[in-house]
């Protein structure tokens, strides 16, 4: 490997970063709607945001590279902190946790031979005590706020138990909102914590702008490819990039998972441009670093002593059903995938007892469902486990490029 080689493939796991949220503004793609209507919320005083939807789809990257936007149109202070919830905090850590991030600085007259004046930083936390209540934190941020930006990103909301703790943080929204405090909550979490923390005050209707976070669109996924090729010096062959946003299926994770392998493989055959059979040893090097728990959980699945066992071809079309903005699918979704991955015909009876055993423990609880009878919708316990059924699907040969994109093209037409 010459030294442009080597360093190129050092770059290429600096740009293309699968194993954690994006942080640099130009390697965010798209999300134009959404990006506008949480700069909406922070410029609007009493106006406050939850930014909701699956797992991996880029949540935490969209509240990384928002002080980046503010700063390039703003032109002043910006002031963001950012917290990540624990399973375990109350509503006075996840505060405290907040104010730490808050530097304050205090300028100090010291008398002696020639009178000085010393600058003392402290934490808005030590500033507040050890028991701060919503009365004390909104006074506080009245005043840190008064002369710059400020907003709060409070990250997988989810992950808080605590009723308390949630109904005291939507309380101290409606207070925010109510005293039009100089400072903006923005809230991160899965779907399912929208209506929770609505639930403890509905009156904060009016003042949370409810953003969903909808898996990313064909183009938005391109332009991940082209903009770190760009920074790279790397091409994508059309036909790279139509594959590898067709596997990641909407998951930025997926999409630099492969980029980054597929980029690799070309530095590799010293070739100069990202072609198909690059990103076909993408695959296979993607699904060898997933994370174990989700290859355990997938062969739990579908593992059978029977030759004939469906399991694995119905778990492939589930992943093939077209889901909607939350990745739940009905049972008759599945149907046209199966059919076409299998060339045969199955009516819902061959194929029903496998949705049900994917829900059960005995299969992982790989799916979940949801609804009434005869009106039950599915969808991946782990939404990242979708792109994997497919990309397995494709190693083990139970499909092949040509039949997903016919699965694909019917299901759009």
């Amino acid at each position: 490997m010459s030294d442009n080689q080597a360093r190129l493939d050092i770059q290429v796991s600096q740009v293309f970063t699968p194993a954690s949220p994006v942080r640099e503004a130009d390697l965010f793609a798209g999300r134009i709607d959404q990006i506008r209507k949480v700069i909406d919320a922070i410029n609007q005083p009493g106006q406050h945001a939850i930014i909701f939807g699956e797992r991996g789809v880029g949540k935490t990257s969209l509240s990384n590279i928002l002080a980046t936007k503010l700063r390039s149109l703003n032109g002043g202070e910006v002031l963001a902190p950012k917290v990540t919830c624990e399973s375990s905090d109350t509503y006075v850590s996840l505060w405290r946790k907040v104010l730490s991030e808050v530097d304050l600085i205090r300028k100090r007259s010291v008398i002696g031979f020639q009178m000085s004046v010393f600058e003392e930083t402290k934490t808005a936390a030590e500033v507040v005590g050890d028991d701060p209540t919503p009365d004390d934190i909104r006074r506080l941020l009245t005043l840190i706020g008064g002369d710059r930006l400020l907003y709060i990103v409070i990250d997988e909301f989810d992950q808080i138990v605590d009723a308390p703790t949630r109904r005291a943080l939507a309380n101290t929204i409606k207070a925010f909102s109510d005293h039009t405090v100089p400072t903006t909550i923005i809230v991160v979490g899965v779907s399912d914590s929208v209506d929770t923390l609505i639930e403890q005050h509905e009156s904060i209707e009016r003042c949370l702008v409810q953003i969903p976070m909808p898996r990313m669109s064909h183009d938005e996924s391109a332009e991940i490819l082209t903009a770190g090729g760009k920074k790279l010096g790397i091409v994508f062959s059309p036909e790279a990039i139509y594959q590898i946003v067709g596997l990641s299926q909407g998951f930025p994770h997926y999409t630099h998972l492969l980029a980054l392998h597929s980029v690799r493989a070309c530095i590799d055959s010293n070739d100069s441009e990202v072609l198909p059979e690059h990103v076909d040893t993408a695959i296979r090097k993607s699904v060898e670093d997933a994370q174990q728990s989700l290859k355990s959980a997938y062969y739990k699945a579908v593992s059978s002593p029977r030759k004939d066992a469906l399991h694995a071809y119905v778990l492939l079309g589930c992943a093939l059903a077209e889901p909607d903005q939350f990745g739940y699918f009905a049972a008759g979704d599945v149907r046209d995938p199966l059919d076409r991955i299998t060339g045969k015909k199955y009516d819902f009876g061959a194929y029903a007892k496998h949705l049900r055993e994917f829900c059960a423990d005995d299969r992982g609880e790989v799916l979940l469902r949801t609804g009434v009878p005869h009106k039950f919708r599915f969808r991946f316990r782990n939404p990242l486990m979708q792109p994997l059924v497919i990309m397995q699907g494709l190693l083990d040969k139970r499909i092949d490029r040509a039949k997903i994109e016919e699965v694909i093209g019917h299901r759009g037409a």
